[in-house]
């Protein structure tokens, strides 16, 4: 399960990140075609219905993500054709806070929308009427969590929201 992170602890996560980012980066340098941008370290947020699940640094980029209900695709922000090139994402630094917490999150995966929809984070699942929103800076995002773009200094949000 995500926890709360302590700005002491929340840079050894990011430090962690700047590792995973090193792994999931060599098949990008080895599509030319595809360049990649550099990581993003952004602050990560997690707030269900009742508390904070997660609070901390994540270092993150684009990268192919699994989900238990949604399968194998990629997430840095080419979806759609919404970047030209890959990119960090929100799903991505989740998906990347979620393995360095040896967590988990879930969601199907839309392929009219070239996304997942997220539905369960760390066990907390959105129940009837709500959703998992994702916002950046405070601003919900216009497009799916595999396809916008964040950048290093950004404050990416997941938060149980009403409808």
């Amino acid at each position: 399960m995500f926890r709360t992170r302590t700005p002491r602890i929340a840079v050894g996560v990011a430090a962690l990140g700047l590792a995973a980012v090193g792994a999931t980066a060599a098949p990008a340098a080895a599509e030319p075609s595809t360049a990649s941008a550099a990581p993003a370290l952004v602050q990560l947020s997690v707030v269900d219905a009742t508390h904070t699940v997660f609070k901390g640094l994540v270092l993150t980029n684009g990268h192919t993500v699994t989900t238990a209900s949604g399968g194998t695709h990629v997430c840095d922000g080419t979806n759609g054709g919404a970047n030209p090139s890959r990119v960090p994402t929100p799903t991505a630094a989740l998906d990347t806070a979620a393995r360095l917490t040896h967590s988990s999150w879930d969601g199907p995966w839309y392929d009219s929308f070239s996304d997942y929809n997220v539905t369960t984070i760390a066990g907390e699942t959105a129940g009837p009427g709500t959703y998992w929103n994702i916002s950046v800076n405070g601003v919900s995002i216009p497009v799916g969590g595999c396809q916008f773009r964040i950048k290093t200094g950004d404050k990416v949000a997941f938060t149980i929201t009403p409808f």
